[in-house]
Formats: C-alpha cells, sequence, structure tokens
C-alpha cells in the first residue's frame, strides 16, 4: 500500500506550490475547510470522519492521507472509522443500485 506520511508530505509540498500559483483558489478552498469550525454544529472529530467517508466515494488518496491524520488527532477510534467507512461502502453499493435502474430504464427505450 502506499506511505501515508511521505504521500501527505509530498502532497503538502505541492500544494504550497500550487498556492503560490493560484492563490485565491486555496484561499477559496481553506475557507471551505474551515467553515465548519465557525459553526460548530458538528465536533471536529465528526467533520474528520464525514471528510473520510466522502473521500473514499470521491476516490481522493489526497483527502484520505490529509483527513486521516487529522481524525486521529481528534481523537476517530479505528472502530469509529470503520462505520464511517461501512456508510461510505452503502452509499457506493447505493449509488450503482440506481443508476443500474437508469441504465435499465435507457436500455429499455433505445
Amino acid at each position: 500500500m502506499n506511505d501515508w506520511n511521505e504521500y501527505r508530505e509530498q502532497l503538502t509540498l505541492r500544494l504550497r506550490e500550487f498556492s503560490k500559483l493560484a492563490p485565491e483558489t486555496m484561499k477559496g478552498i481553506a475557507s471551505l475547510g474551515q467553515a465548519g469550525e465557525k459553526t460548530n454544529h458538528l465536533d471536529a472529530k465528526t467533520r474528520e470522519l464525514i471528510s473520510l467517508a466522502v473521500a473514499v466515494t470521491t476516490r481522493c488518496d489526497g483527502c484520505i492521507a490529509l483527513h486521516a491524520s487529522e481524525a486521529k488527532k481528534a481523537g476517530a477510534t479505528v472502530e469509529e472509522l470503520s462505520e464511517a467507512l461501512g456508510v461510505a461502502i452503502n452509499l457506493n453499493a447505493g449509488a450503482a443500485l440506481v443508476y443500474s435502474a437508469r441504465t435499465l430504464d435507457a436500455f429499455s427505450k433505445a
């Protein structure tokens, strides 16, 4: 598998480079990331677990590398992570089921 710590470090370096090239884009991303902290309806651990579940459904290795570290810092347990990942698995399966129905519909009308 990956050396996630090394990957996270390399990604951080590349994102710093990108930040110099597109500072407003990075400011916008940072603002989105901090929005939950400002409303504080969910605690940091819950936000990180959601982030990891979404990272799985969007297949974002960089998101996994960054948010796994943050989830651990926020006190998430492997059991909590496993439950969040179970939700991601269910949604991916659900999405495949919905798109299977759409495909059958398209096929029937072809």
